[in-house]
């Protein structure tokens, strides 16, 4: 393992290097670039492409990916929706929070509608804000069919997606798109931005909306994800291959207080496990991220609502090192000790901006920090590799900004410790209450007869 992995000789424009380097850094992952520091999980990836196929055909998907704290979830999400854009698919990703839910009373589930939307992506617009265009897409694609045969633009759109109007809320959804026909034809950007606004879930009452589009509905906490699985089926009719939703950060669903609310989103999960295991859900697949303990938490993960817990039970013959990659669980495996000296190469490849003549440090540097790092942590810098990460950015940029100062001596100063699951934090209610004394007093009388002990 004293040999580096060959590296394409590929450079890197300074903006491209400097935003890798500064997530990296940070311990987040680079919004671009996974190609330069995507390592190992071959298997993970393959199954993955073939769910991304299998959407594509139309049919649907589901997958909760599972890792450890710090392991690479948020990156494999990022690396997945590249993998899809690249398959034609528009992808959206959003991550939970105490006020993005997937289900809710008080507008969070329509805020995690919001956000998804907001970061549509296609192979053109990686960013996101794609909307507009998938929707101008389907449009001019609309146009040239009238074209050609001779009908107006209006009775294609009502035409293609007569199939939307047989599901739930279709029939407004198939308007708003007429409607931004109609301020397209008639050169009316206000239509056409009340469009994309309704489209967005940026209505927040009825009446704004019927004023503004003539529709009686809007998104709102109650209809979520019956709009993502309409937005599924409209990209496939604007000529994409379907859509992926990504849900990052599930944990805070597990961090949930109140069991009713809890139950409540799992309920939801539930509902698109169904839809996607069942094939009811066309052109569309779903990712979950969450921690081992979300997902087998008895009292609190997934595992705590009967009906998911036999849906993502594991397959029991999976056992003694193998593994069975079709099940909807995706269980992150352990980098290799290989795995990771190539992600160190990588890494220092990056950070030379591509140019092998500015390599900061040799080979045999590279083994003295993974030998290093096995030391201090042990085997947790296979297991969680964003605190290895972000500790080699670190020495590269003491070295980089300090030419005199050599590698030997500066490596063993790296205090590195294990990350810190916040997952397994006592919460709210678990936390421990102070315990009052209680006197006691035995029969017989007399101060003797006194015992003070807590409950």
């Amino acid at each position: 393992m004293t040999d580096s992995a060959p590296v394409a000789p590929l450079r890197l424009r300074p903006r491209d290097r400097d935003a890798i380097v500064s997530s990296l850094r940070a311990g987040v992952v680079p919004q671009r670039g996974f190609a330069h520091i995507q390592v190992g999980r071959a298997s993970e990836i393959a199954a993955f492409a073939r769910d991304l196929d299998r959407v594509a055909d139309g049919g649907s998907m589901v997958r909760f990916v599972i890792g450890d704290y710090g392991a690479g979830k948020t990156f494999f999400l990022h690396l997945a929706a590249s993998i899809a854009q690249e398959k034609k698919l528009v992808t959206a990703r959003a991550d939970l929070t105490p006020d993005r839910r997937l289900q809710s009373s008080g507008g969070a589930a329509r805020a995690l509608y919001a956000e998804l939307i907001g970061n549509l992506a296609t192979r053109s617009t990686p960013d996101g804000g794609a909307l507009p265009s998938v929707v101008e897409r389907f449009v001019a694609t609309a146009q040239s069919v009238a074209g050609s045969g001779g009908v107006s633009v209006s009775s294609v759109i009502a035409e293609r997606l007569a199939d939307l109007s047989q599901m739930t809320g279709g029939y407004d959804f198939a308007h708003v798109i007429g409607q931004y026909w109609a301020g397209y034809e008639n050169g009316s950007d206000q239509l056409m931005a009340d469009a994309v606004r309704w489209l967005r879930g940026e209505f927040t009452t009825k009446t704004d909306a019927r004023n503004a589009l003539g529709v009686r509905t809007i998104v709102d906490d109650a209809n979520v994800y019956d709009m993502i699985k309409l937005m599924a089926r409209f990209v496939r009719l604007a000529g994409f291959a379907g859509l992926l939703v990504c849900f990052d950060e599930m944990v805070n669903l597990y961090k949930l207080a109140n069991t009713v609310a809890r139950n409540g989103n799992y309920e939801q999960v539930l509902r698109i496990v169904n839809d996607c295991l069942q094939g009811r859900a066309a052109g569309l697949g779903v990712v979950f991220s969450g921690t081992p303990e979300l997902l087998a938490d008895t009292r609190r993960g997934l595992y705590s609502y009967d009906a998911l817990r036999s849906r993502l039970a594991e397959n029991n013959f999976a056992v003694g090192g193998l593994a069975d990659y079709t099940a909807p669980v995706l269980r992150l495996a352990n980098l290799a000790p290989e795995d990771v000296f190539v992600l160190l190469t990588k890494l220092r490849h990056v950070y030379a901006g591509g140019d092998p003549a500015r390599y900061l440090i040799p080979d045999e540097a590279l083994t003295a920090f993974m030998s290093h790092c096995a030391q201090r942590i042990g085997d947790a810098y296979f297991r969680t590799p964003r605190t290895t990460i972000k500790e080699f950015i670190n020495l590269l940029a003491v070295l980089e900004q300090n030419p005199g100062a050599g590698w030997h001596a500066i490596i063993g100063q790296v205090d590195l410790a294990p990350e810190a699951n916040p997952d397994l934090e006592p919460l709210p209610e678990d936390d421990a209450r102070p315990l009052a004394p209680v006197t006691v007093l035995r029969p017989g009388g007399g101060d003797d007869d006194l015992a003070s002990f807590r409950l």
